[in-house]
Parts: C-alpha cells; sequence; structure tokens
C-alpha cells in the first residue's frame, strides 16, 4: 500500500512562492472556470500518458496534484507515488483554495 503525502492550501500557497509546480487534474471546463496560478492542467484521465509532462523540472522536488476537492487529486496522487513520482496531493482541493480567498485565474 502507498502512502500518499498531503498538505493544506497555505502549504500550497507557500510553494507556489518557492516556484514549486502545481498540476490540476480537472477537466477542462472546471479548470477554465478557475485555477491556482500558474497551474498545469493534465486531466485525470490523461495522466498515465503524460508522466513525463509532470515530473518536476527540478529533481528531488515533489509535483503538487490539485482538484475540486481532493478526490481525484488523491487517486493521481496514488497512481503518481506508485510509479516513483514524489507528489503531494492538495487537501481540499480548488475549492478551499477558493474559499481561502486566494487568488485564481481564468481561461
Amino acid at each position: 500500500m502507498t502512502v500518499v503525502t498531503s498538505a493544506t492550501v497555505t502549504d500550497l500557497q507557500a510553494a507556489l512562492v518557492r516556484g514549486e509546480r502545481v498540476v490540476d487534474v480537472r477537466e477542462k471546463h472546471e479548470y477554465e472556470r478557475g485555477h491556482v496560478p500558474n497551474a498545469v492542467h493534465i486531466p485525470m484521465s490523461v495522466v498515465p500518458l503524460r508522466i513525463q509532462d509532470i515530473t518536476s523540472e527540478r529533481k528531488g522536488e515533489p509535483v503538487w496534484i490539485i482538484c475540486e476537492s481532493g478526490a481525484r487529486s488523491w487517486q493521481v496522487s496514488d497512481y503518481l507515488t506508485r510509479e516513483g513520482v514524489s507528489v503531494i496531493n492538495v487537501e481540499g482541493g480548488t475549492a478551499a483554495w477558493k474559499a481561502s480567498g486566494l487568488p485564481v485565474h481564468s481561461a
């Protein structure tokens, strides 16, 4: 059994200030309605095909995975962890990000 590392939106906010990477695994219409600034959009359905696009450009640095509530991102994080990718699941997802009053971008 894999152990998925999770963190809060406040932790993600600090990670973004450090220049770390976040991948949004929601569907296109969800992403376009509002997403974390600088989030890379890779829908959950294509994650297995795009692992190389997800891995961090900075070796040893985890990639943050976000969805709307944290459920899909947990599934993706579990899969990527089993594939050897260092990831952090964002608890509460984009809904928690928005509820915290953090900025969102629309596509």
